[in-house]
């Protein structure tokens, strides 16, 4: 393992049941290079580390503006402003903020240190057939750290995942490959002109490290985010299910339907919501993607 190599970290969350078989820990990473216009984790996308700012949880008490270094907090006419241009991201606002109003977001952790965190709850593990899956943004980001964090745990005998946009370097997922034991591999859309638009980003490199994946016998299922209007047209499903006829030996397809409760993120971490009015998928949605892939001869399609 590299000595001393640490990862940044966004979120630990237990008791996991969406991300990969039995009771699981996901830990999130932070910094994704692809901007899906649909993003949950806004907070996720940039490698560094953030302030959010819960504003119906502020008093305008001042212990923010008297804490911070660089005078990103200030007060005017009793009301409390945050001028992020300015701000260092040192998160002294965040440790002087006692009503949760200010969340410093990011942490460094060895990946020895993570382990002993997941471990805590290795009982659900064994007892669901769970483990630990790595997300983000993108764990191939941060994929040495990744490879040390899982071949640490493998050594522990715990089931491990990596949620992956397939986005990185080829050396990546064969790094990768010997230390996880199911790669839940998301496709945002086939069409590569779409892709670009949707993601800013070209899926080649991502369709490449997908067929290597394959053809090295990599456990693998499909994770198709779906977003009513976007990515979610007869040709969409199509494509989709044109892929996973190339590929039978896919160990599964999920459909994920779009939600709209990461918009208040955006405004948490003062970014621009590219969907800031289109409404979360409906069960009609849901019934018309699950009946395109049954009649298209897919079978074991879940639909989150």
């Amino acid at each position: 393992m590299a000595d001393g190599m640490k990862g940044r970290i966004f979120a630990l969350h237990r008791f996991s049941v969406h991300d990969g078989p039995g009771i699981r820990t996901t830990v999130f990473l932070k910094g994704c290079p692809l901007r899906c216009m649909w993003c949950h984790n806004p907070e996720s996308l940039d490698p560094e580390f953030e302030i959010a700012w819960i504003a119906h949880c502020c008093v305008s008490c001042g212990r923010c503006v008297c804490a911070c270094p660089s005078g990103a907090h200030r007060l005017e006419n009793g009301r409390h402003r945050y001028d992020r241009s300015v701000c260092r991201k040192c998160g002294r606002c965040a440790d002087a903020c006692v009503f949760g109003s200010l969340e410093f977001t990011g942490k460094e952790m060895e990946a020895g240190e993570v382990v002993a965190e997941v471990l805590k709850d290795s009982v659900f593990y064994e007892e669901s057939g769970g483990g630990v899956t790595v997300s983000g943004g993108e764990p191939l980001s941060q994929w040495q750290f990744v490879r040390d964090l899982l071949s640490e745990l493998r050594l522990h005998h715990v089931h491990t995942a990596v949620e992956t946009c397939g986005f990185g370097p080829p050396a990546a997922f064969q790094s990768l490959l010997p230390v996880t034991d199911l790669f839940l591999f998301d496709i945002k859309a086939m069409d590569p002109d779409k892709h670009v638009r949707l993601t800013g980003s070209s899926n080649d490199a991502i369709l490449r490290n997908l067929d290597f994946l394959m053809s090295r016998g990599a456990r693998v299922v499909l994770r198709c985010p779906l977003v009513p209007g976007l990515n979610d047209s007869d040709e969409d499903l199509q494509g989709l299910a044109q892929l996973c006829s190339r590929y039978p030996d896919l160990a599964g397809l999920e459909l994920l339907p779009y939600h709209n409760t990461g918009n208040d993120k955006y405004v948490r971490y003062g970014r621009n919501n590219p969907l800031p009015g289109l409404p979360s998928a409906t069960t009609e949605d849901r019934e018309r993607w699950r009946a395109f892939f049954i009649g298209a001869g897919i079978s074991g399609v879940k639909v989150a």
